[in-house]
């Protein structure tokens, strides 16, 4: 076993200070790497040590696999922690690390090779007898045998991509009539994204819930799963709003995915962090979908019910370490929800935006967490993904947990650019969501941007009424900061310059 004394994060913003604050904790220097663009973030100042990679694009910074490793080899680093994105799940990278002596925080390269191919992944596991979509096996070679195969499974179908991820490659077949022009679009697709042209067909779910397991592995042989966290809420197939644990699992369904979980780990010989996903129809049955591996966006949920901190146990699994608890130790406590603060527009179609963070104050309290890598006055860039924040919040139940992310919601103030956090709060607020009665087709179903227009108006006319209320009783209000109507001030004065910075 190897203790490590200085590790790189190859990687960026929140989660890059996500790794650090750990590693700080665990007595651990660390090493940022930084573009042009990121120069001046938290996280560079975070580190013990940074250097630049480069220009703002990842191809030309962090993507710069050899050039990151020759920065480890300078600065007598022991090991790399990736991150997510990126060169998180690269087998190549990974294999490099451990042929420069380095130790990759994350699985072996062979693991991310068998789990990274959606189809070999699929083939890996099919031991285990766990649960697939019905589909081909195999790539499709031939449309004629792969409309026979269609037919038969029963439209609607799913075209996707083998290398694919993000939704990117991924097509839906009505009918028959549609095959082929949506088979060219899914293959030109995968091709431009991924240099692989190959996709498969699945049944296509109409109803799924997108639903994850946390597992956990060591060098050892062991592996435990730190149960589901339930993913449906999604936009152009990524996540936006996540939580753990699942209001739809019955103990036995989550017990039976969890051992499914473990077994997919197991079958490619598994360590470190990672999430086994399922698909689960309206009947509850579920279907292996695939297996991410590296950490996920949304681990806090995960840590937030169990306890354990994701990244420390990582980096301990890498130094060689076996787990330190096992299956019969873990339980869930509570509740927690996760939304993505991103830089986007709801009001159109989800697009990003980009901009300077005119003001940015970030909610506090009790059950309130924000893993974040921007402050106030900095510009939101280009060439990245446009997540802003992760606010995370955790209460004794659900009920709690949706009453803090609402609240939370509230006191997040961004102005400059058009951000998630207003339809985030139309989905604490929505009634599918409460009754837990949803699936990956919400926004479809429930969200319009003349939604969001309704529910700002209602706010705005609480605001007025409880400004109307105090003008004529004033003398019978305490005029303090913590008042009701000192709030509404606050409120009405945030939105008015929020009206100020947009216009």
């Amino acid at each position: 076993m190897k203790k490590f004394n200085k590790i790189l994060i190859a990687n960026r913003g929140e989660i890059a200070l996500r790794v650090m604050r750990t590693a700080r904790e665990m007595g651990i220097q660390t090493v940022a790497i930084f573009s042009e663009a990121d120069r001046n973030s938290p996280h560079v100042r975070f580190a013990d040590e940074a250097v630049c990679v480069g220009p703002p694009p990842s191809n030309q910074s962090y993507l710069l696999g050899d050039k990151i490793i020759q920065i480890c080899k300078d600065l007598n680093v022991d090991a790399v922690h990736p991150g997510y994105g990126f060169l998180s799940e690269n087998a190549d990278f990974s294999r490099k690390v451990s042929e420069a002596g380095l130790i990759f925080i994350g699985p072996s390269p062979e693991s991310i090779e068998l789990m990274g191919d959606k189809l070999t992944s699929k083939h890996t596991v099919a031991q285990y007898n766990i649960p697939m979509v019905p589909g081909t096996s195999d790539a499709v070679t031939d449309r004629i045998e792969a409309k026979q195969k269609s037919k038969q499974i029963g439209y609607p179908v799913l075209i996707k991509a083998s290398a694919g991820g993000g939704g990117k490659g991924m097509r839906v077949v009505e009918n028959e009539a549609d095959f082929d022009e949506q088979m060219d679009r899914a293959v030109s697709e995968a091709i431009t994204s991924f240099g692989n042209g190959a996709v498969f067909i699945e049944k296509y779910i109409t109803a799924p819930k997108h639903i994850e397991i946390q597992v956990l592995g060591d060098k050892h042989g062991n592996v435990v799963h730190l149960f589901e966290r339930e993913c449906s809420i999604q936009r152009r197939h990524q996540k936006v709003v996540e939580e753990a644990p699942s209001s739809a699992l019955t103990p036995e369904i989550r017990e039976a995915m969890g051992q499914y979980a473990v077994m997919v780990a197991k079958a490619c010989n598994y360590y470190g962090a990672g999430t086994v996903e399922f698909i689960v129809d309206e009947n509850l049955d579920f279907f292996f979908l695939e297996m991410n591996t590296r950490l996920q966006v949304e681990h806090p949920v995960t840590e937030q019910i169990t306890g354990v901190d994701l990244v420390k146990e990582m980096i301990w699994i890498a130094e060689g370490k076996p787990l330190s608890f096992a299956q019969k130790d873990l339980k869930i406590n509570g509740h927690a929800i996760e939304i993505r603060v991103c830089a986007e527009d709801p009001r159109n179609n989800f697009l990003p935006d980009v901009g300077t963070l005119h003001t940015y104050l970030r909610p506090q309290g009790n059950g309130v967490r924000v893993d974040d890598g921007f402050e106030q006055g900095m510009n939101i860039p280009i060439y990245y993904d446009p997540m802003i924040a992760k606010l995370i919040t955790y209460g004794k139940d659900r009920n709690e947990a949706i009453d803090k992310m609402t609240r939370a919601i509230d006191e997040f103030k961004i102005s400059g650019i058009e951000t998630t956090l207003q339809f985030c709060k139309f989905v604490m607020k929505h009634e599918a969501f409460l009754s837990g009665n949803f699936d990956t087709r919400f926004i479809g179903l429930y969200f319009t941007p003349e939604k969001l227009n309704e529910m700002e108006k209602k706010d705005e006319e609480m605001i007025a009424a409880v400004l109307a209320s105090y003008l004529l009783n004033h003398n019978k209000i305490v005029n303090s900061s913590e008042s009701t109507v000192g709030i509404a001030l606050q409120d009405s004065a945030w939105r008015a310059n929020r009206l100020k910075y947009k216009s």
